[in-house]
């Protein structure tokens, strides 16, 4: 076999060269011909690999914008990573996004503690701008990625505790808290700590299940179970929230469960009266109350949205669930989850691109919200 002109074959099985090799990063049987091979910024032997000098830093750092979409420390939508705990020293914000990644509150597939890492990942494929609502949303609200709130696995009640120890912390600098799941036990920490500086919450929820069960296999605090609990712990207020999207069969205790006070509507009365009519009856519905929304991914069929962990057929597509945000109109959002994406069961990571598409949507509306009555969120009474 011919050597590359510039470089001289070694001897198989030559310690030296062989070492020298490898140590140089190119294959072990061959060796530069000059020890100019050795200076800075050259990698073994240039006319093999193209390679005649290290990039600059400069360069690496001008071609960074291009190549963050696939390379790079992840940060939701690319915004800025600033951990809760120095926020205040970064400046005022308006929004923060948390990951909550836990799973252990489920009843059937696990897989959603790993929901926040695929949706952060596949953020970094979007931008801000909103054709639909005309604005770029970072140009309205300053929005960072809060990093993931600690939790400990095996332990829901603890992971309870520091999810709203989180959720408290952005509340406190006046923010809204968006975050995104993991499963929907996290809600009820979500929401006690919202009701503490806001009092009682309308919500409004995107889910194929109403989650208003008296217990889940015999324990009180599961996924199925975290409505009853607000209702019973007077964080939500039933009869100005509305549940849209279930659909499928239901366990006796859900339908008693009428007994609540929420607003129904399910996946096929959802479809017939079509994104314009039920976006007006959502905002009619909650009024100028502080609101809550969560969107369970399972409100979209799985055949959109698979990776998840309690599949409903017969559900709204992805289409229909991102139209009828774009006309959502909520002047008085105080917290927003994403939850329920679980990762081992997607495909392609479609569902997790939904769940990006889904806090885009919902940014957006606040966004347009800021822009129509550009002040900053109010700060409830300390009494609250």
């Amino acid at each position: 076999m011919r050597s590359p002109r510039g470089c001289r074959k070694l001897r198989h099985g030559s310690g030296h060269g062989h070492s020298r090799g490898r140590q140089l990063g190119v294959h072990p049987k061959w060796e530069p011909a000059t020890s100019s091979m050795n200076m800075p910024g050259n990698y073994g032997c240039s006319r093999i690999s193209g390679i005649s000098a290290m990039p600059s830093m400069t360069e690496f750092t001008e071609s960074r914008a291009v190549s963050r979409s696939i390379s790079g420390p992840r940060s939701f939508f690319r915004l800025p990573h600033v951990p809760l705990g120095e926020i205040t020293e970064f400046g005022a914000v308006d929004a923060v996004l948390l990951g909550v990644p836990i799973d252990g509150a489920t009843g059937y597939r696990s897989g959603a503690r790993f929901g926040p890492e695929a949706v952060r990942s596949a953020s970094t494929l979007a931008r801000l701008g909103s054709r639909e609502r005309a604005l770029v949303i970072d140009d309205v609200l300053r929005v960072v990625d809060g990093g993931d709130i600690q939790v400990v696995p095996g332990y829901h009640e603890q992971t309870l505790e520091l999810i709203e120890r989180g959720v408290d912390a952005v509340h406190a600098l006046g923010a809204l808290p968006v975050l995104i799941g993991g499963d929907h036990s996290l809600a009820i920490a979500e929401l006690r700590s919202a009701a503490r500086y806001y009092g009682p919450l309308s919500l409004v929820q995107f889910d194929a299940h109403r989650d208003v069960l008296d217990d889940y296999f015999g324990v009180e605090h599961l996924h199925g179970t975290v409505y009853r609990r607000a209702v019973e712990e007077g964080l939500i207020d039933p009869t100005s929230s509305i549940q849209i999207g279930m659909r499928g069969s239901v366990p006796r205790a859900d339908l008693v469960a009428d007994d609540l006070g929420f607003t129904t509507i399910t996946s096929d009365d959802a479809i017939a009266l079509g994104c314009d009519e039920l976006a007006r009856v959502i905002t009619g519905e909650v009024g100028s109350n502080p609101v809550a929304i969560t969107f369970d991914i399972d409100f979209v069929d799985p055949a959109n949205a698979p990776g998840t962990g309690t599949p409903e057929v017969g559900g709204p597509s992805s289409a229909f669930a991102l139209r009828l945000l774009r006309r959502l109109e909520l002047a008085n959002v105080r917290t927003i989850s994403l939850v329920e994406i679980s990762p081992p069961y997607d495909t392609a990571d479609i569902t997790a691109h939904l769940g990006v598409a889904v806090i885009f949507e919902l940014l957006a509306m606040v966004a347009a919200e800021r822009r129509a009555a550009p002040t900053r969120l109010p700060m409830a009474p300390e009494s609250c």
